[in-house]
């Protein structure tokens, strides 16, 4: 089992790091495993984030990124959901950091990158 610990609290976590309970996922969670990902959090990254968060709390499932592409596009529109966008603010994918940062699991269809 692997864990990780934010501010004195410790979360389990899948062998690759996305937590185990996305119920106790907090923005200091988000932080932590940005900054592990070598990512510093912007408006930018938190518009997604917590659009992921939302997606798998309404479908119980973590999208995959042609899916949030199509999601975002019906809500922010075709310039906050390009490939180009999402991938300069999550490089190895938004799906795949953007779902481990916002606490969820990952994504049936996600390869690692």
């Amino acid at each position: 089992m692997h864990s990780i610990t934010v501010s004195g609290k410790t979360y389990e976590t899948t062998d690759e790091g996305y937590l185990l309970d996305p119920a106790k996922w907090d923005n200091a969670v988000a932080e932590f495993l940005a900054k592990e990902e070598g990512l510093a959090l912007n408006e930018h990254h938190w518009e997604i984030v917590n659009f992921l968060r939302h997606f798998y709390h309404e479908y119980r499932i973590s999208p995959m990124v042609k899916i949030l592409m199509k999601e975002m596009a019906k809500k922010y529109g075709p310039e906050k959901s390009s490939r180009k966008y999402l991938y300069e603010l999550f490089p190895r994918g938004p799906a795949l950091q953007g779902t481990k940062i916002a606490g969820l699991p990952k994504p049936l269809d996600c390869i690692d990158g």
